[in-house]
């Protein structure tokens, strides 16, 4: 799921339609991305800035760009071919973009890392790898730009993970988070939002919840719980929130979308 700046939802599912809703549930408008027989995208993010949608077509390799309209910009795509090289992918699983034009994309599978791209789509550099050590990955489900900061959601390490984007090659800031239930553990952070006050919350798609956090990694509070009831979440998958504030939820095994200010 992505929001743009009209606060227009963009939510894929697993017909491989994307599907855009005003913020009171209509829909606005529906495509399909072009192939869905080896599998579905799992990831989408929106540039404001060059007004396009961001589309991590995990199961070919690559990253696919639309309009708002859903026009397919087949110029700007990145990637196509499997592979552990610079610019070659395993498992996609999302994009984003900083405010100078560059794309960062994640990946599982093969190679648990991170590749960062051109405003023109050139390979720049890669780092991660995979493990748990600090700057490794397992999953790298989700990716978020906030300034001059990278935050990624390292969903198999149960663990958030911080880079600065000021050098040519981003550097760890910082990195927490531990496997559990508890209040300020994670169990698969799947998304990941930054809000007016620059708390980071986080979607789970283990605990069935989300989760507010100060920059720094202490937990200020939850919403939600395991269920079908509303304020209940079944495998929440993304985020979204938008501009009056308003946190849209992902419900992906509810095959709904939830929405709170319970934690902005």
């Amino acid at each position: 799921m992505a929001i743009d700046p009209a606060d227009q939802l963009y939510i894929v599912d697993t017909t491989g339609r994307i599907q855009v809703f005003d913020t009171g549930g209509q829909p606005l408008r529906v495509w399909s991305t072009p192939e869905t027989e080896n599998g579905r995208p799992t990831g989408l993010s929106f540039d404001g800035r060059r007004n396009e949608l961001l589309v991590a077509d995990t199961h070919y390799y690559r990253v696919l760009v639309y309009s708002p309209d859903g026009e397919p910009k087949l110029h700007r795509q990145i990637g196509g071919t499997p592979g552990v090289g610079p610019g070659e992918f395993a498992f996609v699983t999302d994009a984003a973009r900083d405010d100078a034009g560059h794309t960062y994309v994640g990946e599982y599978g093969d190679s648990d890392r991170i590749q960062k791209f051109s405003p023109d789509g050139k390979f720049i550099c890669q780092w991660g790898g995979t493990g748990g050590r600090p700057g490794e990955f397992v999953r790298p489900q989700s990716l978020l730009v906030d300034g001059e900061d990278l935050w990624i959601a390292d969903a198999c390490n149960h663990r958030i993970q911080r880079f600065d984007l000021t050098s040519d090659v981003p550097q760890l800031v910082d990195h927490w988070g531990s496997e559990g239930g508890e209040l300020g553990e994670l169990y698969y952070p799947y998304g990941l939002e930054i809000d007016a006050s620059g708390n980071l919350l986080v979607c789970e798609y283990g605990n069935q919840r989300v989760q507010k956090f100060t920059p720094k990694g202490a937990p200020l509070a939850t919403w939600g719980s395991p269920g079908h009831q509303p304020g209940q979440l079944y495998q929440p998958w993304s985020i979204a929130l938008d501009s009056r504030g308003w946190l849209h939820v992902l419900d992906s095994n509810n095959h709904r979308i939830q929405c709170t200010n319970a934690l902005v």
